[in-house]
């Protein structure tokens, strides 16, 4: 009977001690890093401002996964910062800053953000990070920056990367029609749709990363933002693309459905790699 308590306690006493020995994630953050050196020629004054990005990342950990987030604005305002509901989740998280309208015009901005997720491919495994789970995000224009640059595949490829290496594609309440601000400079109001090729939904297809569409309430989103990306849902199905999916935040606007947003996020990160390792 002794001998049987002692094993009992030296088992829980291995047990305790194996918890306590768990390693504690820290993390570090790494601000204004240039992303420029992608690009090829000249480089101007705006582009040397303007195209930079924060590194939040698990400095004691490897093989991590990595969230590329664009701010929102309207394409013409905003400041990268990462948000806080993404942090301490055992990921990375890259806040990107993008060239602006009216200083520059379509597709300017979102060839920054490609340029961005290109230096996040070349360089996050020297923090740690695994390319092969890069998952690219945002809120609003960065929802729809999000999208346009894993759903055009042209935009990776000027950098050397497909677009389909891309883990996931999760944007918030992001455009799926052409953007507002890209309409504005062609002459066209923010109430008119148009679908040409700067639109999300001019590119569905079967074969694109696994796309998660979040918006806040269809009655308190702006401007018909939930039907666009039902819409989206929709002609993804239809494609043949079998890992889109799409949710409505009840009682969420369009500012403040982040923060519902942000687990869903964190859950489809979690499923997409678990389906990953299976």
């Amino acid at each position: 009977m002794k001998k049987k308590i002692f094993l009992i306690v030296l088992l829980l006493g291995m047990v305790s001690s194996g918890f306590s020995q768990k390693k504690t994630i820290t993390y570090k953050l790494i601000e204004n890093l240039s992303y420029t050196d992608v690009y090829e020629g000249k480089k101007d004054d705006y582009m040397k401002e303007r195209c930079k990005l924060d590194i939040y990342y698990p400095k004691n950990q490897k093989d991590f996964a990595t969230v590329v987030w664009f701010h929102g604005g309207g394409l013409t305002g905003g400041e990268k910062s990462i948000p806080n509901d993404l942090k301490n989740k055992g990921n990375a998280v890259v806040a990107v800053n993008y060239r602006l309208h009216p200083k520059v015009k379509c597709p300017v901005y979102i060839e920054d953000a490609a340029a961005s997720v290109a230096w996040v491919f070349r360089n996050i495994a020297k923090f740690g990070g695994d390319p092969a789970k890069i998952f690219v995000s945002g809120h609003s224009a960065g929802g729809y920056l999000a999208s346009m640059v894993g759903l055009d595949k042209s935009y990776l490829a000027k950098f050397g990367v497909d677009a389909n290496s891309i883990a996931g594609l999760i944007p918030f309440s992001g455009h799926t029609i052409t953007h507002m601000t890209v309409r504005k400079e062609n002459g066209v109001g923010n109430k008119q749709p148009v679908v040409d090729k700067f639109a999300p939904l001019f590119h569905v297809r079967a074969d694109t990363p696994p796309l998660v569409l979040i918006t806040g309430d269809r009655e308190i989103e702006m401007l018909g933002r939930y039907e666009e990306n039902a819409y989206m849902y929709r002609m993804m199905k239809v494609a043949g693309h079998k890992e889109t999916s799409l949710y409505e935040m009840p009682g969420f606007d369009h500012g403040t459905m982040a923060w519902p947003a942000s687990h869903i996020l964190q859950k489809h990160i979690e499923k997409i790699l678990k389906s990953k390792q299976d």
